[in-house]
């Protein structure tokens, strides 16, 4: 298994929507460890840690977003995998 680790910004109307539910529901179907949060500038940052391949299969999702998003932009940049993470916590402030 390819082990990878994700860190993500997305953009858009990506707060109010459900989008850290959302992107924990992700997580939890894809088997992925890491945690989610809002941003104070109106963006939602995740970091995703597991199976690369799941990963990306997220990240495609991610950039679709629930209903009532509006995924405008997700920038991701693989960081090296630490296995720090051990479930997938939703974040705050």
């Amino acid at each position: 298994m390819d082990r990878a680790r994700a860190h993500l910004f997305i953009e858009g109307r990506v707060q109010g929507v459900f989008y850290r539910a959302f992107t924990r529901t992700l997580a939890t179907r894809f088997g992925l460890n890491g945690w989610v949060r809002n941003l104070y500038d109106g963006r939602v940052e995740a970091v995703f840690e597991g199976n690369r391949e799941l990963i990306e299969q997220a990240i495609l999702e991610c950039k679709k977003g629930p209903p009532g998003s509006y995924v405008q932009d997700v920038d991701v940049t693989f960081e090296v995998y630490s296995g720090e993470q051990k479930g997938f916590e939703i974040r705050y402030y």
